[in-house]
Formats: C-alpha cells, structure tokens, sequence
C-alpha cells in the first residue's frame, strides 16, 4: 500500500469531529444566537399581552387607594426582583454554552460549584425573604382594619345573597342595593356577611378581595384616594347566577358625598 496514501488518510479530519481545536464552534454559537433571538422575541410579545391587561375596571395594577396601591407595590417589587433572578440565569446559561470545556481546570470547576452553592442556597433565599418582608409587612398593615389615626373608621353593613349584596349604612338609615357610596380619603370599615353560602367581596382597585362566610362578621378596610366609580365584583363561585353578582363603589369628594347623603335619606 502506498505510505503516503495511508498517512493522508491517518491526518484527515471531518471537521465536525474536531471539536478540540474549535472547529464547529461558530455553527454552535450561530444556533445559539438563534434561540436566544427567538426566545427574546417570544418574550417581548408575552411581555405586551401582559402589559395589555394592566389597566381596566379591574385591573389590581390600576390603583385608587392605599391598600390597592400596597398591593400593586407587592406585585411589582416582586415581578421585578425575579425578573432579575430570570435574566441572571440566561446570562449563566449563555456563558456556560459558549465557553470551551477545556478552558476551565477541575480545582475551578469545584470553586465554581462551592461559590453557587452558598449562593444559590443562601444568598438567593436570604435576599428573597427579606424582599418579601420588606415590601409584604407594610402592605399587610395597610390592608388591616386598624384604627385610624384620625378617629374612627366609616362603618358600611354588607350582606351578601345569591346573587347580589345588600347595603347598609347603620348610622344613616340608608339601604342600596348592588351600590356603595363613600367619601375619598376616608377609612370605610365593610362588615361582611352572607345570607346563603360564601361569596367574596373584592373592589380590585381599592383593596384587596375578603370572603363572606355563613355566622361570620369580616371586616374589610376601604379608601379611595380620587373621586370615581370603582367595579366591584364577587370573587369566590357561588351557583349560576355568580358572573352576575357585580356591584360598584363610588368615591365622592367629601362635600358631595354629604349632599348625596341628605339626598339618599330624604328618597328613603
């Protein structure tokens, strides 16, 4: 056999094969900048069909009150410090695909896994609940029926029944129906009942949602900060009728509030 043919033989090479010496490499990050391309316009899309679904008349991420405005800040500090988390771990993921196996020793890989594991088992965790503490306790707080500083609190009766709400204002001799009138910047105490099963009463602009439960009085703290008409919706299943059971708040400046007041009193 001729020498010369079997050593070309022996030293050719299918460049796919050479991945020591960095053949192939290219194609590799040419297919990974294209997933990463598809991947952030996937996500650029989803990121507008979220953001579409912001405003609205209940939109949690709309707020006209404290303890809405609380729970919007919750939802965004939250959204973002993940988000962070999120970008952190394509970053990782893009490094450690285009990075040679062969530029790092054994001893740096075991560096490498000690850092993350202290990390990922502590840093992460640590800094994850403190946020939550952080922005968690000062929503909950405004959440809360506490005594206002100001005095006592507006106290509105609420009974819930399949499918609607009965509104009280003990203190007024006024009775509505699927409506509630209050002042701004006023604390409003909604003492909740229900007739029937459980229903749950929740303005998404306003406050948070509370469930009426059968022999049970809850209270639920609203305040409006602007004047407006604000849906209100129940928001725990209750029979057929259930999509029906809407109500709305109106926020009134407090002199109009008052001449709605005498008005409602003198129609009732």
């Amino acid at each position: 056999m001729d020498q010369h043919r079997v050593n070309g033989v022996a030293v050719k090479r299918h460049p796919t094969t050479d991945r020591s010496s960095g053949h192939g490499t290219p194609d590799r990050c040419h297919k990974l900048e294209n997933v990463a391309r598809r991947l952030s316009d996937w996500a650029l899309l989803g990121t507008l069909g979220a953001l579409a679904g912001c405003r609205g008349p209940l939109s949690t991420l709309d707020p006209a009150g404290p303890a809405a405005q609380s729970a919007a800040g919750l939802w965004w500090g939250l959204s973002g410090f993940f988000t962070l988390v999120f970008v952190g771990l394509i970053a990782l993921w893009w490094q450690a695909m285009r990075r040679d196996p062969g530029e790092i020793s054994q001893e740096q890989v075991r560096r490498l896994q000690n850092r993350w594991i202290l990390a990922g088992g502590l840093a992460l965790p640590l800094g994850s609940i403190a946020l939550i503490l952080a922005l968690g306790i000062p929503a909950g707080r405004n959440m809360l029926p506490l005594p206002p500083a100001g005095g006592d609190a507006m106290v509105i009766e609420v009974k819930a029944y399949q499918w609607g709400w009965r509104v009280t204002y003990p203190d007024q001799d006024i009775e509505l129906t699927d409506e509630l009138h209050i002042p701004t910047d006023t604390p409003v105490d909604i003492h909740l009942t229900t007739a029937d099963v459980i229903h749950s009463f929740w303005v998404p602009r306003l406050a948070g949602k509370l469930d009426t439960i059968p022999g049970r009085t809850n209270v639920l703290r609203l305040e409006a900060s602007r004047p407006g008409e604000y849906r209100g919706q129940c928001a725990e299943f209750c029979g057929i009728g259930h999509a029906h059971m809407s109500f709305t708040v109106t926020a009134h400046p407090p002199e109009e509030y008052e001449k709605w007041r005498e008005k409602a009193q003198a129609d009732d």
